[in-house]
């Protein structure tokens, strides 16, 4: 039998970081995965380039959790600048693209290549191809089979949630939770598309692929980034992002025109040349096809001098106060993350170890700690592994 004093399952962010830590004290690791290349998720992330922190990434606030202060001290003791020191030492060039989001200049490879070659430093094994049949507790730890039998002290569970599951995301962590008495807090796709149902869909048809600025809001909680029309209903920047503060039966409320009073601005375009359309005045402010759809959709096909204000007012209410319900989301197939997990109070906040179950660590995604869209998730899979990395 093989025997370790740490087996971590998953080698994605949080697994791979917590491996390198725990070598980097003379443990003996060793890290498995089913898939066969570690790092998937990262080789993926942001458009090939990883987003692979934010600036603003150890601030609580951005973080949704039943307990939001838990992430507090993994987040202030592995920080941003702490992931960007680590990428320098490697020579991987990097930007600032917007909000604070960092990326790689080249590919997402080189941070895995980054873990990888760490890891190979510290003494830690990986193997890869290997899918865990059997997990036991022991009186000096754990045993488990993944192509054998191995025995270890302390067992990491990075296997993350449910989120993008042809990638191999599934929900192990959960499973291996409940087997050991911790709870569970809900779990839901997080940043997420929102789809629409079909009648819907179909009046919004000519717009899939319009892409606008707008200010979205629900649940208390609004951003104002990008949005894109789809065939299904809506995404873009500002979507993921609502999309964790949405529930299902719930509207959002989207300002397509956020800064511009657009009944105001139709009313002064009026009075300077009654003769211009209702959809060249509001198309100073939208995309075309968008401007062009709300005036359809709003009767105002005649010259702006012939409209009443009640019809100005409507048309500016569809574009600054737009209240639409959503029938659902993509779901996990396409849901960046997975919102719930492992509850927080079943978890130290220093080290990630369950407090009942000695020496069992759960890290990343699968805790129930979820980040905004824009290298947040990252920096908390970084700070969860390396915190139990110090621990395991």
């Amino acid at each position: 039998m093989d025997r370790f004093d740490v087996v971590v399952i998953g080698a994605g962010a949080a697994g791979m970081m917590c491996a390198l830590e725990a070598g980097k004290r003379g443990r003996r690791v060793l890290v498995l995965d089913h898939a066969s290349a570690p790092g998937e998720k990262i080789r993926i992330s942001g458009g090939g380039r990883c987003n692979f922190t934010n600036l603003e990434a150890d601030r609580t606030d951005r973080f949704l959790s039943r307990n939001p202060r838990f992430a507090r001290s993994a987040l202030s003791r592995f920080r941003p600048r702490d992931m960007i020191a680590m990428v320098d030492r490697h020579q991987i060039a990097w930007h600032e693209k917007t909000l604070g989001q960092l990326f790689c200049d080249g590919s997402a490879r080189q941070i895995v290549e980054l873990f990888t070659g760490e890891m190979a430093a510290a003494g830690a094994a990986l193997r890869l191809g290997q899918a865990v049949t059997r997990l036991e507790k022991t009186e000096d730890g754990f045993v488990l089979d993944a192509g054998g039998p191995i025995a270890c002290a302390s067992l990491v569970i990075a296997t993350g949630g449910k989120s993008i599951p042809k990638m191999g995301a599934s929900g192990f962590a959960y499973d291996v939770a409940r087997r050991f008495g911790l709870d569970l807090v809900e779990t839901r796709p997080g940043l997420v598309p929102l789809t629409f149902e079909a009648g819907l869909l179909q009046r919004l048809a000519p717009l899939a692929g319009v892409a606008v600025d707008v200010r979205v809001s629900s649940g208390g909680t609004s951003f104002e980034e990008a949005m894109l029309f789809t065939h299904r209903g809506l995404s873009g920047p500002a979507v993921l992002q609502i999309s964790s503060y949405w529930r299902e039966g719930g509207e959002i409320a989207i300002d397509m025109a956020p800064g511009v009073d657009v009944f105001t601005a139709l009313r002064a375009a009026r009075q300077a040349n009654g003769r211009q359309g209702a959809a060249t005045a509001l198309g100073a402010h939208l995309p075309q096809r968008l401007a062009r759809l709300l005036v359809e959709q709003a009767g105002l096909d005649g010259p702006l001098g012939g409209a009443a204000d009640t019809a100005l007012r409507a048309l500016a209410e569809a574009t600054n106060r737009w209240r639409v319900k959503p029938v659902g989301s993509e779901g996990y197939r396409t849901a960046e993350v997975t919102l719930g997990g492992v509850d927080t109070d079943d978890l130290d906040q220093r080290t990630l170890q369950a407090k009942a179950v000695p020496g069992l660590f759960f890290v990343g995604e699968a805790v129930d700690v979820t980040g905004w869209l824009g290298g947040y998730n990252f920096q908390w899979a970084w700070a969860s592994g390396w915190c139990a990395g110090q621990a395991a």
